[in-house]
């Protein structure tokens, strides 16, 4: 059958199985809703009807023939890329397919250390070489940004022989690297370029937005439609451009994700994929006009700092995602994360995340005017009430890790448990990370430092999640025997 972009093949295939008179022999077990009512009762009748097995008339993720593949030729087709994967592992599992389809063990892999968990997880299982370009940082706001072309060219000339570079697009603040730049850069020394656009769906479908990967000839994309393209939580795409063996990437793609694949997932990224394609203009163009007022706000408050495009340097801030609604609060005394537990605990609002000296509001087209209104004065009764001196404010969010040993070695290494405040000169075997953003503070095989343990603290007197460790209170680490 010829698809259009007005089509959604799988969502139609659904809507269509739905109202035949299958009798359900098959899992799921509570065939249809009527095995769980209280779960009926909760998602609703039609929702449950829709979480259907792979048949041959509804196809199979892991191996698609017929509608899940006309599904996946319209998004690469709305993407400008080669080939698309639907995913229903969440964007993790899209990074970790990207180095997993570029790298193997012992390869070596450029990256900025500010990357998500997922892409130091995929070192830990597939055993590649971390190069790390350390980002700029901006001490005013205390935050990681992009990452330099000098930078970039350094560690090119001295590890000719890596695979691959990986580049955030944006980053969690919605800054962003000269990403042609580095595509033209790492095409000229053999090296694919991976894009981790999690945070950069929006980029495909708006004007005045920074490039998409595929837009700039990136080799690969991980991009999670479920944060700004209106899909449900946990879907994504992994986009291929040209010169990717996408027969290979399923494979790898098939070694870690589900053989289950929900329907529900893969319908809305049909769906969301044929909204953003016939009306991303408009989405992105409201989601720009909500999100300029609030900045523009929330500065007049004074005390609190929405940062835009004014940072632009034209290296390690390339450019910026006007969508997104990062605001410093440091001249306010309060750190990003107790914002955003205020706002939480006495004011009903929700944001996305708060670290120590930031918080990101997502704003989208689903917002509404009044709710802005709410979070800003929100925000300025918080001032008015909470403010105080900034004197014992710590003023970054980035440190440069001392690289010991490989992920990968460290992780499945002997250890040894300490506590973490005597735990300075050893390797780490295990993760830190503050989730939300997920940007690890330690990774496997980096050595701690007193500053690390400090910053670590400070984050959890703040309030701050932090995750990762066996030990979740964070009282113990694990160490690396003979590290």
């Amino acid at each position: 059958m010829n698809y259009t972009q007005e089509n959604t093949p799988i969502h139609e295939a659904i809507e269509y199985h739905k109202n035949t008179r299958v009798v359900h022999f098959d899992v799921p077990g509570h065939k249809g809703g009527r095995g769980n009512p209280e779960l009926t009762k909760f998602l609703g009748e039609q929702c449950l009807k829709a979480d259907v097995n792979s048949t041959k008339t509804l196809d199979n993720l892991i191996y698609p023939t017929s509608i899940i593949k006309g599904a996946e030729e319209l998004a690469a087709e709305a993407f400008e890329a080669e080939a698309a994967f639907f995913m229903v592992n969440g964007t993790t599992a899209a990074v970790q397919s990207m180095i997993m389809s570029t790298c193997k063990a012992g390869d070596k892999i450029i990256l900025p250390r500010n990357v998500h968990r997922s892409s130091i997880n995929a070192l830990v299982v597939c055993g590649a070489i971390p190069v790390y370009v350390n980002p700029g940082v901006d001490h005013q706001l205390g935050i990681p940004l992009g990452m330099g072309m000098k930078d970039i060219e350094e560690a090119i000339m001295k590890h000719p022989d890596a695979k691959a570079v990986l580049v955030n697009n944006p980053t969690y603040y919605g800054i962003c690297s000269n990403l042609k730049g580095i595509v033209k850069l790492a095409h000229e020394h053999g090296m694919k370029v991976l894009v981790d656009e999690a945070h950069g769906a929006h980029f495909y479908f708006g004007e005045e937005l920074p490039i998409s990967a595929m837009a700039a000839g990136a080799d690969m994309a991980a991009v999670s439609m479920h944060k700004s393209g209106g899909s449900l939580t946990q879907s994504s795409f992994l986009l291929c451009g040209k010169g990717i063996d996408s027969g290979y990437v399923r494979q790898i793609i098939n070694l870690t994700q589900t053989t289950s694949g929900s329907y529900l997932l893969m319908a809305s990224l049909d769906i969301a994929r044929k909204q953003m394609y016939l009306h991303g203009k408009e989405i992105v163009a409201k989601t720009l006009e909500l999100a300029e007022y609030a900045r523009k706000e929330i500065n007049r408050l004074g005390g609190y700092y929405a940062f835009s495009k004014e940072l632009i340097n034209e290296d390690t801030i390339y450019d910026f995602d006007r969508t997104k609604l990062s605001v410093n609060t440091t001249s306010l005394g309060l750190a990003g994360i107790e914002i955003s537990d205020l706002l939480q605990e006495d004011y009903d609002i929700l944001i996305e995340f708060g670290d120590i000296g930031n918080f990101l509001a997502v704003v989208s087209a689903g917002d509404r005017a009044f709710e802005i209104e709410r979070l800003i004065s929100s925000l300025a009764d918080i001032k008015r009430r909470y403010s105080k001196d900034k004197a014992d404010m710590l003023t970054y969010e980035y440190i440069n890790p001392d690289v010991a040993l490989s992920p990968q070695k460290a992780f499945y290494s002997d250890k040894r448990e300490l506590p973490l405040v005597e735990s300075v000169s050893y390797i780490s075997g295990e993760f830190v990370m503050a989730y939300p953003p997920g940007i690890p503070i330690l990774a496997p095989g980096e050595r701690i430092t007193q500053e690390i343990v400090d910053y670590i603290l400070y984050a959890k007197d703040k309030g701050c999640v932090l995750t990762g460790p066996k030990d979740m209170t964070l009282e113990h680490i694990n160490l690396v025997i003979d590290g």
